[in-house]
């Protein structure tokens, strides 16, 4: 099925500033409350949210095989159960009613009233019911650096990880949405030139730029996902910021790996841009060497060019963008990524979360997190009002970015920023 939404020739009646991550040819999917205490399903075009129930309920889309109350949930689980056929025909059809040229709902306004809300009117939410989660390690720039700095930098890299998406199960409870105000977390810590831990507030937080993608229902328990049907799987991407407090980390981390230093708190950004909208922007990935094993061989271009950015914000200044990144230095693919926790007969379910792991790139400008970027804090960064960072400070706001671009269309995920208070 063709994907008419992606036509870079259409326009919008809605207004859409040049700069917008939201044009027409975008539509991401999420999950708002109205101001009347109504929370829906829906998509967004430039500055408005569009509500997707509100749309069904008045018939526009009328021969797509849609539940009447598909679109009247918290989450999107159930639409991204119906699968990616169902994904198209949807976002194919909101890119017809929204068309300069489609009169049916622009000359409507009793129907506008009711579908098209001010973004600022709105209060966005977690769009889906994440279940399970999982962190990757897939950044060949991130893992090296972070193996100079802690281990041999012959050695930087461990035997497994150019053979294998490395890894882990993470806390899905406390993902949360762009916005969300978060405390300076509390853990047992290691302090230099002691032997003996103490419990406290974490003294080296840190922000990870990330990606992650969202899967549907994808295989039943015991079965694998062929590595050239795994994207079939993957409704859409979102930015995310994987918070990580290093000293916890540090002390807590051996044998078994990360466990309270980043289960504190984890955002993501509130829409998710699906793999159709990002279809333009493919790119081949790295180089893979040595070959992978059979099963996680991939022809053609399976990543994609997506500016990342980071910046820190302190309290009542302006930002300081601290890092540029791209997507595309991503060693592991998704698709190898969702192959691999499946090879082993890992069932994967509607809404469960993929994290790509800090996304850093070949120079010192664009590594991922403050740990590299002030390499273990020997090298502060200066912020706009003159002070300066080694981590992230009680006040400081994290906001992370990602677009595509080309000279025809540019398509962004928006914003995906946290706030660090003081801890309780």
């Amino acid at each position: 099925m063709k994907i008419t939404a992606n036509n870079p020739s259409r326009k919008s009646w809605l207004k859409v500033e040049i700069a917008s991550d939201f044009p027409i040819q975008n539509i991401p999917f999420g999950v708002f409350l109205t101001k009347e205490d109504v929370i829906t399903i829906g998509t967004r075009i430039g500055e408005y949210a569009i509500d997707l129930a509100a749309l069904h309920q008045l018939n526009y889309f009328e021969g797509i095989p849609l539940t009447d109350d598909i679109f009247m949930q918290n989450t999107l689980n159930d639409f991204i159960s119906d699968g990616r056929t169902t994904w198209r025909l949807v976002r194919n059809r909101i890119a017809d009613i929204f068309d300069e040229e489609n009169p049916k709902l622009k000359e409507n306004k009793k129907h506008r009233d009711k579908v098209i809300f001010n973004l600022s009117d709105v209060e966005v939410l977690l769009p889906v019911d994440i279940g399970d989660y999982t962190d990757f390690y897939s950044s060949k720039e991130h893992a090296t650096n972070v193996g100079t700095m802690f281990r041999d930098p012959e050695n930087a890299l461990f035997p497994n990880w150019s053979h294998l998406p490395v890894g882990y199960h993470g806390r899905s409870s406390s993902i949360v949405v762009s916005g969300t105000k978060l405390r300076r977390p509390k853990g047992q810590t290691l302090l230099p030139g002691e032997t003996q831990p103490v419990f406290g507030p974490s003294r080296l937080v840190d922000f990870e730029l990330e990606t992650a993608f969202i899967t549907t229902d994808a295989n039943k328990f015991g079965k694998s996902i062929d590595i050239n049907e795994a994207e079939d799987f993957i409704f859409g991407m979102v930015i995310f910021n994987d918070w990580s407090a290093r000293d916890i980390q540090k002390w807590e981390y051996v044998p078994l790996g990360p466990f309270l230093a980043k289960s504190f708190a984890s955002t993501i950004s509130p829409w998710i841009v699906t793999l159709d909208a990002l279809e333009p922007f493919r790119v081949a990935g790295p180089k893979q060497n040595p070959e992978p094993l059979p099963y996680l061989q991939l022809e053609g271009n399976h990543s994609f060019n997506i500016n990342l950015q980071a910046a820190i914000k302190p309290k009542k200044q302006t930002e300081t963008i601290v890092s540029n990144s791209n997507f595309k230095y991503m060693y592991w693919s998704m698709a190898q990524q969702l192959t691999h926790q499946t090879s082993n007969g890992c069932n994967v379910r509607s809404g469960d979360m993929y994290g790509s792991g800090t996304i850093s790139g070949p120079t010192k400008d664009s590594y991922g997190s403050m740990l590299e970027l002030t390499w273990r804090g020997e090298n502060p960064i200066k912020m706009s009002d003159g002070t300066e960072r080694k981590f992230i400070n009680d006040g400081d706001t994290v906001i992370l970015r990602g677009f595509c671009e080309n000279d025809k269309v540019r398509i962004g995920f928006g914003e995906c920023k946290g706030r660090i208070r003081k801890a309780k």
